[in-house]
């Protein structure tokens, strides 16, 4: 067994933790804080907390606003364009994973020249190395779903040419990270099990990815319970604080999962679909496709253990095939009430999809490396063909 083990963020995990963020040593005296174009973040009074604790650290700070659900490389510009005429030293990633995967790419570009897609890897990208330390991110959760906190991933969409490719290092770990549950009390139930899915399929495809190790295991199986557990009722009342607290720590610990295993091509599939259509949300379109991924993964016998090892931390306990992953899983989404989604309702046709097979081959390529099973283009074509609606 080889991997490497490399999680350097301090994590501040509990109901209230961002009351304390002025306790705690901040890594700059000017930040940058970076939040969605949307309302919730102020509404919700989340950017007014975080500036209330800045000035009590003695920290000042200006807000980039602009960033999208599927968040693009021109922000990204944009963002580290201000963050270098402001004279900011930190940026803060205050909301999702597509903030804060934003704040970690404007990091880069805040101390490094020419075009983030010189540093990206796959498509167009020129995977040129990154010379220049970023500047320290803190990163500040408001959701539940991608892990972004404790990894060192940020996925960013070129959209001229429709590139939705991860990318990340060592320095793109933040240095901090507050995952408060109470903060995503306020996120809508359908968001809330987009969300939830999302940590679930980092879980899950870490857990059969060919580079799972011990530690990558402990942080899958824990996080798939807990999701598991308490996402139905996280989405059935956004208030009950102890799932908001189960589903926070799966997805922290998705992120754990991210740093010691990785994603596999259910991934490249989906990042395909958003890059072609932006409006549609990321764990969205993984639960759409999820179920024939699986079933197919069932099918050909590649991982049966493992599967039926899945499908006893999600409580299936009786689990002694692979199927009954994929049944335990359908029977999550149907009781978040997201298992009849149609690709058809975000614009996806059926023309699209042999050329996002062609995308997630050309720009996501490596994840199908990582495969436990070899995974033609016909493969996929036809997972997109039986998912279609």
């Amino acid at each position: 067994m080889h991997f490497n083990y490399h999680i350097p963020t301090n994590i501040l995990f509990g109901n209230g933790q961002l009351s304390h963020l002025h306790e705690q040593k901040l890594p700059g005296k000017k930040a940058l804080i970076v939040i969605s174009s949307g309302k919730s973040t102020k509404e919700n009074g989340y950017l007014d907390q975080v500036e209330a604790e800045l000035q009590k650290a003695g920290v000042s700070s200006v807000v980039f606003d602009k960033i999208l659900p599927n968040p693009i490389k021109s922000h990204v510009a944009e963002g580290a364009l201000l963050c270098k005429d402001e004279g900011c030293d930190f940026v803060i990633g205050l909301g999702g994973g597509s903030t804060i995967d934003s704040a970690k790419a404007i990091s880069v570009m805040a101390t490094n020249p020419g075009d983030l897609w010189d540093y990206v890897g796959g498509g167009s990208g020129k995977g040129k190395s990154i010379d220049n330390r970023p500047l320290p991110l803190v990163a500040i959760t408001t959701t539940a779903g991608t892990g972004t906190e404790a990894d060192p991933w940020s996925v960013i969409t070129k959209e001229e040419t429709n590139e939705k490719i991860g990318f990340g290092y060592e320095g793109t770990f933040p240095v901090l990270s507050i995952v408060d549950p109470l903060l995503m009390v306020s996120v809508p139930p359908q968001l809330t099990a987009y969300q939830g899915f999302d940590a679930l399929f980092h879980s899950t495809e870490g857990y059969i990815n060919k580079t799972a190790n011990t530690l990558s295991d402990l942080y899958s199986l824990e996080a798939i319970r807990l999701i598991a557990k308490s996402l139905t009722a996280a989405v059935t009342d956004g208030k009950n604080l102890q799932a908001r607290e189960d589903v926070a720590l799966g997805n922290t610990l998705a992120g754990m999962v991210e740093s010691t295993s990785g994603c596999i091509s259910e991934h490249s599939l989906e990042h395909a679909m958003s890059a072609f259509h932006p409006n549609l949300p990321h764990g969205a379109g993984l639960i759409m496709i999820s179920r024939e991924y699986y079933t197919h993964i069932a099918e050909i016998h590649a991982c049966d253990e493992r599967m039926i090892t899945m499908a006893k931390a999600m409580g299936k306990l009786d689990a002694h095939t692979a199927m009954d992953f994929v049944t335990a899983l359908v029977e999550l989404q149907k009781s978040c009430n997201v298992a009849d989604m149609k690709m058809s309702d975000y614009q996806i046709t059926q023309e699209e999809l042999p050329l996002m097979v062609e995308n997630a081959r050309q720009n996501m390529g490596g994840l199908f490396d990582v495969d436990p099973m070899t995974l033609s283009d016909e493969d996929c074509l036809k997972i997109y063909k039986k998912s279609y609606r």
